[in-house]
């Protein structure tokens, strides 16, 4: 069942590159920076994801990533989503997230899945969402 929402940002890719894939079709490597709030927090979550088409158009991805809080506390993420290109160029994302942290204020989170949403535009603007998955 989804839960409570844990984050919120916006941000934008940094950068991207094309690298070989043994098992098939090229891997795009994604790089984001972003900002918002998780678990009430102002935070910048920087992260790679690399992605790759599967023989049905639709997109396989794994990334990892740090998030960084105001208040100084720290914690990494890991992560799997399928996603679909859309005409305009657009990507859309769905899948889990798992984090890991020493911060007390943010020490929930090394117990709990995160369901997100990401959405890039055509332009690489991002932003995403993720809720508790109970």
């Amino acid at each position: 069942m989804l839960g409570e929402r844990i984050s919120a940002e916006s941000g934008k890719v940094t950068a991207q590159r094309v690298l070989p894939n043994p098992g098939g079709g090229p891997k795009m490597e994604t790089s984001f920076q972003a900002t918002g709030k998780l678990l009430g927090e102002d935070e910048t979550d920087t992260g790679t994801y690399s992605a790759v088409v599967r023989p049905d158009g639709t997109l396989y991805g794994e990334g990892q990533g740090v998030v960084m809080g105001k208040n100084g506390d720290l914690a990494t993420w890991i992560g799997q989503g399928v996603g679909t290109i859309k005409k305009d160029g657009s990507v859309s994302y769905r899948g889990a997230l798992y984090y890991q942290t020493s911060s007390p204020r943010w020490s929930r989170l090394n117990s709990i899945a995160g369901i997100f949403e990401y959405e890039v535009d055509a332009q690489g603007n991002a932003r995403s969402e993720i809720s508790e998955w109970k």
